[in-house]
């Protein structure tokens, strides 16, 4: 009876040590993740890309070794919008601690499923209206971020002795996002060349290169100095543009748009077609997202990353920028952090200032 017991009681203290054991490595493990992207993926080389280096960097992966890919955090694609719904539904029911979702092309679907999961943690980028309790949503000065590369594109053009030059800007899907993009541009390149034109294109599409290439040449053949692009993988068309013609010696430039885009316009050793880009840290919110659901501080939220919070900025990779015009550029990013100057993001606002054209295409409309 004794040896019974014995036995019973070395069994129970096995099991308990276990389960021990087991809440230990529970507490101490990285919680899962799944990133839901439009049909560009995160090869776009732009904004999904940036989404997925936020999520490697939290797991301790590389893009090149993504180790804990398909145990932690995985990532799928939507060819079609029709599949948000189905992916988001069928994610959650696989019970993940956070799905991410990127662009306000995924508000709708998402407004539809969190409140049939309440208990499922979601972040989505670039929207700010869900206002759910399981939702966290992350917004960008993207306006800021845009005034600088507008800065360093006019003070560039300035510097080549460009007699009245023009600038163009190319959106995807117009929304007030893509509005707070071009009212930046514009505005920073009016606060060097207040004369200076403008001119652009919405491509109603995230994922055809050909016709932001298309629209890039027409307008670097009737005199356009730089374009920016914030219009995901249709952008790169605009990069190829500038890419085919820079090799040709015509002085034109490319400003690339999320990711730094410097070696997407690589064209010779040392030389580039991207003068800058604007660098809108997408990463900093994902990691960010997940990092409060490890630490159990995740709720449904706006989190704002703005100049002063590192969200965004410019790249100064290109050395033909020039040490001079970085130094000036920088010097406008710390007159934003002080407050000492004000980025208009919204058409009617920046209208109404006299601060942009009034035929642009943008809209302030979601």
């Amino acid at each position: 009876m004794k040896r019974t017991l014995a036995i019973i009681f070395a069994v129970v203290s096995i099991i308990a040590m276990s389960c021990g054991n087991g809440q230990a490595k529970s507490k101490s493990a990285l919680p899962t993740s799944r990133l839901l992207t439009d049909a560009t993926g995160i090869d776009d080389k732009s904004f999904n890309a940036a989404a997925w280096r936020g999520i490697l960097s939290f797991y301790g992966d590389t893009w090149e070794k993504p180790a804990q890919k398909g145990k932690l955090y995985d990532v799928v694609t939507a060819q079609t919008q029709d599949m948000y719904i189905p992916n988001l539904k069928q994610a959650s029911d696989e019970k993940y601690d956070l799905i991410i979702v990127t662009g306000f092309t995924f508000a709708d679907a998402l407004t539809e499923v969190a409140p049939q999961y309440p208990n499922q943690k979601y972040l989505i980028v670039d929207v700010d209206w869900i206002g759910k309790p399981n939702v966290m949503e992350a917004t960008f000065s993207e306006h800021e971020g845009s005034y600088l590369v507008g800065v360093a594109a006019a003070l560039k053009a300035q510097a080549d002795g460009i007699a009245n030059p023009k600038f163009g800007f190319i959106g995807g899907v117009p929304s007030p996002v893509i509005t707070k993009f071009e009212m930046g541009w514009v505005q920073g390149i009016k606060s060097v060349l207040p004369n200076a034109g403008f001119i652009d294109y919405y491509a109603n599409d995230w994922g055809k290169p050909e016709l932001a290439k298309a629209q890039a040449k027409n307008w670097y053949d009737s005199g356009v100095y730089a374009i920016f692009s914030a219009a995901g993988g249709t952008g790169n068309g605009t990069i190829a543009q500038a890419k085919e013609y820079r090799s040709q010696g015509k002085n034109v430039w490319a400003v690339g748009v999320d990711s730094d885009q410097y070696e997407d316009g690589v064209y010779a050793e040392g030389k580039s077609a991207v003068l800058t880009s604007m660098l809108k840290r997408v990463e900093s919110a994902t990691k960010y997202a997940l990092d409060q659901v490890k630490n159990k501080t995740f709720k449904g939220s706006v989190v704002v990353f703005d100049t002063k919070a590192d969200g965004v900025g410019f790249s100064d990779k290109n050395a033909e920028l020039g040490a001079d015009i970085v130094k000036k550029v920088n010097e406008v990013k710390d007159k934003i952090i002080k407050g000492e100057i004000k980025v208009i993001p919204t058409y009617a606002e920046a209208k109404a200032a006299g601060l942009v054209p009034n035929n642009l295409q943008a809209t302030d409309n979601q």
